[in-house]
């Protein structure tokens, strides 16, 4: 059985976390859906994500070169990113230990799942960690 592949979240933040700020909007919706070439990405709004964090995952959401962090050239299959609401995806720049993003399952609730199971297992405290993060092959 090929395993998921999981992703050092430090790479993605430091490669679009300044530019994304630009593209955050102030009244965002619960969820987003952006239609991507290979891709459906579905954006979770949570209240703990804050104007930088929001921004990122919009723009992950919306460009096929910041969505290859989290699925490389050649991935495929069912992805998702958790969140610990008490660490957040970014504080100081830099990504939360615990924000976890799963790809290459064969479908979303195993990607969910495991995303969540991962986050929980490294969070800090708080709450139980969210998926803020959908990602399915078009």
């Amino acid at each position: 059985m090929k395993l998921p592949y999981a992703r050092n979240l430090m790479v993605l933040v430091t490669a679009i976390s300044g530019s994304a700020i630009a593209a955050a909007n102030a009244n965002p919706a619960q969820s987003e859906l952006y239609e991507l070439a290979d891709a459906q990405v579905v954006l979770h709004l949570h209240d703990f994500l804050n104007e930088e964090e929001t921004a990122t995952l919009r723009l992950v959401g919306q460009n096929e070169d910041a969505l290859a962090l989290f699925l490389p050239e050649g991935a495929g299959g069912f992805g998702a990113l958790a969140v610990a609401p008490a660490d957040g995806f970014i504080r100081n720049g830099m990504p939360a230990q615990s924000a976890v993003a799963m790809s290459e399952l064969p479908d979303m609730d195993r990607a969910r799942t495991m995303a969540i199971a991962e986050c929980n297992n490294l969070r800090s405290g708080g709450r139980a960690c969210q998926v803020v993060l959908e990602i399915a092959p078009r």
